[in-house]
């Protein structure tokens, strides 16, 4: 059974580039309620905590430095089939082979800085939710 609920964030990148409102109006307008939401920025314990199922890869390091140099936007997102519907609604990591349309495709400068993260599994949907809100916040 698939879950209603799912987390993102949108990166340091879409932030500097003015992309908030943009992005929250195609989430919304796809049909997403949004049940809880932060502008807040992650510390460097923070990201690599967030990351660290990435801890080997070599890309870790530039992951941690690019989600701590700047604000980000998170939210937890409730629709039926959260985590597949919103997956489709921002596209493949690499912008260049997002569907037109996705917001990746839209706001993403490249693989590295690609606006917007959103959970693969309604599991990891539930531990990053819980990593970024508590109890009280959610809606």
């Amino acid at each position: 059974m698939t879950g209603n609920r799912t987390f993102t964030m949108i990166k340091p990148d879409a932030v500097e580039d003015g992309h908030i409102g943009a992005i929250l109006e195609k989430i919304t307008a796809a049909g997403f309620k949004i049940v809880a939401m932060k502008y807040t920025q992650m510390s460097k314990r923070d990201a690599q905590e967030f990351y660290a199922i990435h801890k080997e890869r070599p890309f870790f390091g530039e992951l941690v430095e690019f989600m701590t140099r700047g604000p980000i936007v998170a939210a937890i997102l409730e629709k039926d089939n959260a985590v597949e519907d919103f997956r489709a609604l921002i596209g493949s990591t690499n912008p260049e082979e997002a569907a037109e349309g996705t917001i990746r495709k839209l706001y993403a400068k490249n693989i590295g800085e690609n606006a917007v993260h959103g959970s693969d599994s309604d599991e990891n949907a539930k531990i990053e939710g819980a990593f970024h809100f508590s109890g009280r916040e959610v809606f």
